[in-house]
Formats: structure tokens, sequence, C-alpha cells
């Protein structure tokens, strides 16, 4: 991987050692506060034992602690902590010895707000010693490095989960010799049996969240504070595995924090959401950001009566009052995904609903699942994901077309929502239903978000925000944007990419399936739906090609590690490659030439074989995390007569995700894209010499340089006459009809190209040939 990477200007670093800690849930308890734009408050973090340490018994604490040596060892010149090899440079450089001493009668070093800067030691370090002494090496603390930016950190202590009522239940197979030694590995004990508890006891285990999360402390612990992460240690603790398993931590955001956007909606009206930025989550809350962090959550969030609170949760929360003027909201899910998924938004919204005595909504009887008996096979096999409540072992919900659904405006764009937004629902719904099968959440809320919403729509758990701009003009940009983001449902929330650099996975295939989706919600015909989406295709087309002109060419290429994707150092931290570039966040190179593979990979393999493989993608895959490779080795096993054609993964990587510019097309698809091409009345010069030089088109077959000698003849394009002129003399069994647009265009040059061909290859044309073309010309 990358080093020395500038984080202000490149690699988004994810510094949680996620190989060593995995967060398992969160429990949230939030005030927000719009006065002050500060959202207050408490996370509860229950850990699981990461990969590389989950097996290691109280009697391999000597190899565990040679590996904490070792990196003691490689960093001696850095902060100690659990190696970041990948994002060595991303890391606070202020190391512990830096940091002014802070006990309980030191210097205070918050600001006057009582905020700690991410630049200063926020807690009580006991001790300047470098918690890595590098003469002794066994006296190595463990350090657990969570991704935290823009936020004020105040406390952070161990949970003494072990003093809940009635939490015995979760010690039966505790070894009580080890708990009555160390109360630390009861506790322990106690929360791996809490996160592993079956799926059909989601509700006991959401209880004992609760319950465990307003247990008291045991204990505070020591923490640091850096540009990009928050660092955890307990005294004398060296492993991981004896490293607290359930920690609470007190913080506060900051109003310039970059993963919330604090603004006015359209009447005017405060109000909060997240922003889906470059950096996620990590300035709402202290979380794990590598998309291997899979977690539930749960959040309880205050705020003033006049307020509506929207969250990634799976029941549609219901307020309850607290105290005059304040109500309280409850959401949860049980399904884990990445933190950078959880979305919150809270305003002044107003619920948009549906006149008395409307039509029903379409169901699943509205549509024919083009389901095959295999389909049916996939649902009663075991799912790959870990254990949770999953829909797709559900009948009823494997029956379930249109999920429920809400809608949230400002209360000047009711009327425009309830016309549109809210008849447009239930039909993009079923349509994604009729294609992919089983809807991977439960219920549905479609929030307007401000006009500073720098998107026109974003996907998250149970959430869709849309920007305002889809409303105006009928209903085609807000039907096939809703297409879009309910794609999102199944590509890049219950299917995720394992590395965040191959953002195509989630955005290529939305923008291939918005199109089938919406021409299904508008029940087109074959016809209507091949001419709608070859005007589609053109125009974005159109917008790559302009992308790619005008962009760097490393940030054309969608899988930037190559044969380093999905690899992580040894702690479990990576960065996303150029996430914090800001021109990428508006480019749209993943979207497009992901979708164009896509679309490519219909064409070649015919378009109901291909949709049959996605609902087996979906069926195999959900849930979980992949990369490029899982969906096209699954696609080429299922299609193997695909590989006699020389369609391979290797060669998809050459020409498509690991290289920058406009792939190479088959010769089917360059006759269709310069068959579209013709349509266009004008076209540059510019844009043909990109074309021809692009796709090399003079060494293309016969089928291809025929249309593109009638781009050249139509756009009176000069630089390709000598294309024009050798198709005529070298190409006479196809070139007949050429003439005929050399004279039509009544253009002397091309007129008198036509007589110069003609002279030079007469007397050796076919008879007929020679006839028809001089009636052409003479």
């Amino acid at each position: 991987m990358e080093k020395q990477l500038d984080p202000i200007k490149d690699d988004l670093p994810l510094m949680a050692n996620t190989s060593h800690m995995l967060v398992k849930h969160y429990t949230l308890d939030l005030d927000v506060d719009f006065k002050s734009q500060i959202i207050e408050g408490i996370i509860v973090f229950f850990f699981e034992t990461g990969s590389q340490y989950r097996k290691t018994s109280s009697t391999n604490e000597e190899g565990c602690q040679s590996q904490f040596d070792e990196t003691c060892k490689i960093r001696a010149s850095e902060p100690c902590q659990v190696p970041v090899t990948s994002v060595s440079a991303c890391s606070s450089k202020t190391e512990y010895n830096d940091f002014p001493v802070c006990d309980k009668g030191g210097k205070d070093t918050s600001d006057k707000n009582g905020n700690h800067s991410n630049e200063e030691q926020a807690s009580g370090i006991s001790s300047s010693k470098n918690c890595c002494d590098i003469e002794n090496h066994g006296s190595m603390d463990f350090l657990l490095v969570l991704d935290c930016c823009d936020l004020s950190v105040l406390k952070t202590e161990e949970v003494d989960v072990a003093a809940v009522a009635g939490i015995e239940k979760f010690t039966k197979s505790a070894n009580p010799t080890d708990a009555s030694k160390d109360m630390g590995n009861l506790r322990n004990q106690i929360v791996h049996e809490l996160v592993t508890l079956p799926a059909d006891r989601w509700k006991e285990q959401l209880y004992y969240y609760t319950r465990c999360s307003q247990a008291p402390g045991c204990g505070e612990l020591l923490f640091t504070t850096g540009s990009w992460s928050l660092e955890i240690r307990k005294s004398g603790v060296r492993t991981p595995r004896d490293f607290p398993h359930a920690i609470r931590i007190w913080y506060k955001t900051k109003p310039e924090g970059r993963s919330i956007a604090w603004t006015t909606d359209q009447s005017g009206r405060p109000c909060v959401y997240t922003m889906g930025s470059p950096i996620n989550n990590r300035a709402l809350f202290p979380c794990q950001e590598p998309p291997v962090a899979l977690s539930t959550w749960q959040a309880t969030v205050r705020t003033a009566a006049h307020f509506v609170v929207l969250m990634s949760g799976e029941n549609s929360a219901e307020p309850v009052q607290l105290q005059e003027g304040v109500l309280s909201w409850y959401y949860y899910v049980t399904m884990p995904m990445p933190a950078s998924t959880f979305t919150i938004a809270i305003g002044c919204w107003q619920e948009v609903k549906q006149q008395p005595f409307t039509a029903d909504v379409q169901t699943s009887s509205d549509f024919s699942l083009p389901f095959s008996q295999a389909d049916l096979r996939w649902h009663e096999e075991c799912c790959g994901h870990v254990e949770y409540p999953c829909r797709f072992q559900n009948p009823a919900a494997r029956l379930q077309a249109v999920i429920p659904y809400r809608v949230f405006a400002p209360c000047c764009l009711m009327e425009s929502c309830k016309e549109l937004v809210l008849q447009l629902i239930p039909q993009c719904l079923s349509a994604a239903y009729t294609t992919l099968g089983t809807h991977p959440f439960s219920r549905l809320d479609v929030l307007i978000v401000p006009s500073n919403f720098s998107s026109l729509g974003m996907a998250s758990p149970h959430v869709i925000f849309l920007s305002q701009s889809v409303l105006p003009g009928g209903r085609h940009l807000c039907g096939a944007r809703l297409c879009h983001e309910i794609a999102h449902a199944w590509f890049g929330l219950a299917i995720g990419a394992r590395d965040w650099t191959e953002e195509w996975i989630s955005e290529g295939f939305a923008t291939y399936l918005e199109d089938i989706f919406w021409a299904k919600a508008q029940q087109l015909s074959r016809d209507e739906v091949k001419g709608q989406q070859e005007l589609k295709a053109l125009l974005r087309w159109r917008r790559l090609r302009d992308e790619v002109q005008n962009s760097e060419e490393e940030l054309q290429v969608l899988r930037p590690n190559k044969e380093n994707t999905g690899e992580v150092s040894d702690s479990g931290a990576s960065v996303v490659k150029h996430g914090l570039k800001a021109e990428k966040i508006f480019m749209q190179v993943h979207y497009l030439k992901g979708y164009f593979l896509l679309r490519s990979l219909a064409r070649t393999i015919g378009e109901a074989s291909y949709l049959a493989s996605l609902r087996k993608f979906v069926h195999k895959f959900h849930g979980q995390l992949v990369l490029s490779q899982d969906f096209l080795y699954m696609l080429l096993e299922d299609i193997p007569e695909q590989k006699e054609s020389g369609l391979t993964i290797e060669s998809i990587f050459q020409n498509w995700l690991d290289t920058s510019g406009i792939p190479k097309l088959l010769p089917d698809q360059l006759v269709l894209l310069l068959e579209s091409l013709l349509e266009e009345k004008t076209l540059c010069p510019r844009t043909l010499q990109c074309l021809e030089k692009t796709y090399e088109l003079h060494e293309q077959d016969a089928e291809v340089r025929h249309r593109w000698c009638e781009l050249v003849v139509k756009h009176k394009y000069i630089p390709g006459y000598g294309d024009v002129e050798k198709f005529l003399r070298e190409d006479q069994a196809m070139g007949v009809y050429l003439y005929g647009e050399l004279m039509v265009n009544e253009d002397a040059k091309q007129q008198e190209l036509a007589y110069k061909c003609f002279a030079a290859a007469r007397e050796h044309m076919d008879v007929s040939s020679a006839k028809v073309v001089a009636e052409m010309l003479f």
C-alpha cells in the first residue's frame, strides 16, 4: 500500500485496529442542542476480540505479547500504538510524552467552552512516560484505536456489565476460578455471550444492551485524541483479549464537524443531518470506520419537541415526552452494517400523507416475478453472513413487494411531494422487488433534505435523502433517482464493498439497475425500454467522455489498489485511496464506468441470464462485504460458455477496473455507440478526434469503420476523409451507400472525394454496384 500519505489532500485514513478489537454494537444516548449546534452524549461500545487474537487463550499471552513487542520495535520512533503501516504518515504526530499531564489536580487543557482540542490530551494520562517503553518492551500496554475527528472527547471508562441484574445467565460458561481471580475476564465473558446470542433472541439482546449501557462504570480509561483517531488504553492491560470489551465514552460534536450539516430547511427552520461526507461518521461519534467493522446499533435522541428525528432504524420511532418541550426518540437495527451507513436527520419535517380513498398501491400481484425454481431454492439455503434476523429467510418478507414507507419534507414542499414522491415510491419499490426479490430492509423513510445537500440523493439503511431538485419538471428525474437510491438497498448496503476504493460495486450497480427499475415502474413496452435505455447510454457516454478528458488519470481508475485491493495492515487499519481529494466527490467515473461494464456484460450474456445471476449474487452475498472478483467469479461460473469468448476476470480488470480512460469496447458495442452518435445533429471535431483516438477506429472491423465513415461524412470531419477513401476502395462490399452520403451534403470536397474514389475503383467494381454508384454521382 501507499506510504507517506498526505491525508489533507489525498487518502482517507481508516485508523481503527479492527484486527485486534472489533465493535459489534453501539449504544448512543444523545442530546441535540440547535442553539449551540452541538450534539452531546454518551456512546457505549460492545467489542469482540479481533480476528488476529480471537483464538488466543490466557496461556498464550506470551505469544500475543511478542507480536506487540515486534510492533514496538518497528515503531520505536513513533507514538506507540498498534501497527498502522498503510497510514503511518496519517497518524497523529504527537507522542504521549509530548502531552501535558492532566491528573485530577493538574492543568485543565480544555478550551473556554470546556471542549478539548483534537491536538491536545483530553484526559488523565497518569504519567508522561510513553505507553511503549522502548527499553523494556514487556511493559507495553495495548492501545485501542478508534476513528475520530472533530470531536471533543470528555471521558472514557470501563462499564461494569456484571452489575446488571439478571446478567448471571450470560456467565454460565465462564470459568468460576478465573472469574474470581479477574473480574475483567468475567465482564468480557458476559459481553461475548451477549454479542453472540442467536438471531431469534434479538429482542432479549437489545434489552440487555440497554441495561448494560446503563450499568455503572468501574474505572476510567486513559485516552488521547489525534487528528484522525481516539486512542484508549488501560494501564497494565497488554492484550486485546484482556482489554475491556464494554467501554463508555462521553463526548461532544463541534459545530464545524464534517460529518453533519447544521443548516435551515426550505421553510427557514433549523435542521441538522449527516453529510455522507468523505470522513463519514467519525465527526458524529467515535467509531470503527473500516468496512469490516459490521455492527448493530441503537440510539436514543433527545431534542426540542417541535423537531422530528429520522434515523437508520428498523422501527418507526414514536417520540416519548420526557418533560415539557422535550421529546425522546429511540431507533435500533439488528442487521450488522458499517458505522458509515448510520444516518440521522433532525428538523421540523412534516409527514406527507396519502389522500383519503386513494387507490391501493401496487403489490406483488401486479407484477409477475421472473424467478425460476432455482431462485426459490436459494431462499432455502443457509445465508452466508453472520447471524442476524434476516429478511431473506422470512417467508412473509419474501412476498412483500412494497415495504412500509413514509415521506417527510419541510412544509413548503408538502404538496409537490404528495403529488409526485408519494405516488412514485410504491411503483419503484415494486419494480425493484420484481427485479431482485426480497427487500433487505423492513421499511423506508424518504426525506427532502435542505437545498445545500450536495447531490441528488443518498441512500442509507431505512432512509433515503432526496434533493429538492428532483421535484420540478414531472416524474422522470424523481422516479429515476428514487430507483437509483432504492437499488442501493441491495448494492451498497446489504452488500458492501470490502475495500471502499471499489465504489463502483455500489454506484455502478445502482446506475445500471436504475434503468431496469424505472422501466418496470413505468410499465414500458420492450421498444420503449430499448429507446429510453439507449438514449441514457448515449448521454452517459458523453458525460464519461467529458470527465475522462478533464480529470486526473489516477482518479479514473475503479480499482486503484489493483492486486492489493482489500488488503489491510496487521492492525486492520487501511486507507480509502484518494478519499480526501475534493474533486473526487463530484466525479462520476465510478458510476459511469461501472455502469458501462455491467451493461457490457448484460449485452454479452443476455439480459435475462444476467439478471438471474444478479439475483443469485444477492442471495449468496447479502449481509456480506465483497470485492470485484467475488461478483465476476460467480458470473463467469454461472455462464461458462463466456470463457470461450475470451471474457475473463483478468481481461475485465485490465480493460475496465485497473486502467484510466474509457474502456475498450467489443465491436458490436462500438457499432451501437457509433449508431447512437449518428443520431446526433452536431458533433464537434474535438469529439470526433477523441472518439477515433480512444477506440482506434481505423483499425476496427468493417462494421465499425463503416459507421465511423458515416460520422466523418455527416459532420464533414476532414481529418477522417482518408479513412473514407480507404473504405471505399478496400471494402467495396459495404461502401456503396457512402457515395450517396458524400453527394447528398452538396459539399464540394466530399463530392470531389466521391468522384475520385469511384474513378479509381470503377474498373474493378461489380457491375451492379458500379451502376448504382454512377446513378448517385451523375
